[in-house]
């Protein structure tokens, strides 16, 4: 993706954000879907920077998982520069929106709602060496949200309930 066309941004990469006092710091944390299977570690959070706000948990995959899904095929892929690349070993990382979770500050786990395994085991990941597009967004939001299909638009992407921090 261009960087003069980017509203995405690694939490990491920009110095002059931070997290508000009122919401915790999740980088580090596990990810388990409704059944409380592990699906990951959240890696960073990815930040609109017109919205100013994150919209998605950057999750580096349990290797568990990847063990799993080993063997299916994949509608890959994610994007660098508009060129798709190969599903890689080194596609280690999902996205997953920031309003699609529940956090328990106490225990320190970050739970999908609505979201199983077996979605996570067959979503399509990204290298995260690489920045993906919208391609790639929409791949997931359709792999999580099926029957919402006709909602991913872009003019209204971001203005869903899965992107709402509550």
């Amino acid at each position: 993706m261009e960087t003069k066309d980017r509203n995405l941004y690694r939490l990491d990469e920009l110095s002059d954000y931070k997290i508000a006092s009122n919401y915790s710091d999740v980088r580090g944390w596990k990810i388990v879907d409704a059944d409380n299977r592990t699906i990951g570690t959240i890696d960073n959070l990815w930040v609109n920077k017109d919205m100013q706000r994150v919209v998605y948990l950057d999750v580096k995959v349990d290797k568990k998982l990847i063990e799993d899904s080993h063997n299916e095929v994949h509608d890959a892929i994610a994007y660098d520069n508009g060129k798709e690349f190969v599903y890689k070993d080194g596609d280690s990382h999902i996205i997953i929106p920031i309003g699609s979770v529940n956090i328990n500050k106490d225990t320190k786990i970050v739970m999908a709602n609505g979201i199983g395994y077996d979605t996570f085991r067959n979503t399509s990941r990204y290298n995260s060496q690489y920045n993906f597009g919208r391609d790639y967004e929409r791949n997931v939001m359709k792999s999580y949200y099926p029957a919402d299909e006709t909602a991913f638009n872009d003019d209204d992407f971001y203005n869903r309930r899965e992107f709402e921090n509550r």
